[in-house]
């Protein structure tokens, strides 16, 4: 019994070491995962993109922005006109805060009372506006206290102060519900539809059906789009349930337009099932096509958001980050649902979507076509 059953490992470690690829890809993706959490899964946010309108533009206001600059939480990098600006820039994600210091402020403290400041938290990542939330006051207390006993020279126990007034954008409850459920309508679409594409067109190579297909009038392009079509339909399907859910049982708002959202849903499937189209062409079973879809979904996993805030990353994973598709379709999906944004803000992106499509499309079909001949 010992022997037969030595036998049958040594035969199936001998299929393992005749398939490299699957066999690099055991190795490879607990080792990857590894690496990927040990880095990404880091909550603790500094140096978060902020927007600062200053209407007193005196040295009093220029170093209360100065001391939210020296915190390490806050980078002032955008000095707005108007607080119109001010909510494009947050509409957009290049900031994810806004300080406005009102005009008269240094004046106010001279005089010995507590001006307002308004802090704006973008809440659709509870992470990043928790962070932002508890900064925003605990720095203000301190440069309050700063900015009082230099001025009046006094103890400051019984002195007022600056009034910092930090108001969330969004998501005013913080309920990570809010964040993640949308962050699952990317996750569903990415990932089935690669999935699908990548197994339904191995399984036919598998069955040895596709050269009967090859053979029969048939261009290559009709043959993809016929196989493609019925899993991205179903997939369509499964992102307009889980919409559903999100909004009738999770009790997620939808601010934007549920139409502009679906069609830009469809449209970013494109890369999805390009990248499935790819996977095919790389994969020679349906085991390999899944392992090799896991292996991409690992990083689109980690550095797309879906979790962490990209913002807490290192340098070259924020940089890597820049290279997954789902990291788009994220602030699309995000910003309709959570801020209500229009198409025009979500350029930027759907630019980025496209070319991506027309990249990985463009490989998996000269790869796809040298398999087929």
């Amino acid at each position: 019994m010992i022997r037969r059953t030595l036998s049958i490992m040594r035969k199936e470690f001998l299929h393992m070491f005749r398939d490299p690829r699957t066999l690099a890809s055991l190795f490879l993706i607990p080792v990857l995962q590894l690496f990927l959490l040990g880095y990404a899964a880091n909550t603790n946010v500094e140096h978060l993109q902020t927007a600062a309108l200053d209407m007193d533009r005196s040295p009093r206001s220029r170093a209360i922005l100065d001391a939210y600059q020296a915190s390490n939480y806050f980078d002032v990098t955008y000095y707005p006109e108007n607080q119109a600006e001010l909510g494009e820039l947050i509409d957009r994600g290049k900031a994810r805060a806004g300080i406005i210091i009102p005009p008269g402020l240094g004046q106010d403290l001279e005089a010995g009372q507590s001006p307002e400041i308004a802090f704006i938290v973008d809440g659709s990542d509870p992470t990043i506006a928790n962070t932002v939330f508890a900064s925003a006051q605990s720095v203000g207390q301190a440069v309050s206290v700063d900015l009082i006993e230099e001025l009046m020279n006094v103890d400051m126990e019984n002195q007022p102060g600056l009034d910092v007034r930090p108001r969330v954008w969004y998501n005013p409850d913080m309920r990570s519900a809010n964040f993640l459920v949308p962050g699952v309508v990317g996750m569903i679409l990415q990932m089935l539809s690669m999935m699908m594409t990548a197994m339904a067109i191995v399984r036919e190579r598998e069955q040895g059906t596709i050269e009967q297909l090859i053979v029969t009038p048939i261009r290559s392009a009709e043959l993809i789009v016929g196989k493609v079509m019925p899993y991205a339909l179903i997939v369509f399907i499964n992102v307009i349930g889980v919409l559903a859910i999100a909004t009738f049982w999770f009790k997620v708002p939808i601010h934007g337009d549920v139409g502009l959202l679906l069609l830009l849903t469809a449209y970013a499937m494109i890369s999805s099932l390009a990248l499935g189209l790819l996977i095919s062409t790389i994969a020679k079973s349906q085991q390999e096509a899944m392992l090799s879809t896991y292996f991409f979904m690992l990083p689109t996993i980690f550095l797309s958001g879906y979790l962490f805030p990209i913002d807490a990353m290192p340098k070259f994973l924020q940089f890597l980050s820049l290279f997954v598709p789902l990291r788009y379709l994220l602030v699309i999906i995000r910003g309709i649902i959570l801020k209500g944004v229009s198409w025009e803000l979500l350029a930027q992106e759907i630019v980025i979507l496209g070319v991506f499509s027309v990249v990985i499309l463009s490989l998996a079909a000269m790869r796809f076509h040298k398999r087929l001949e």
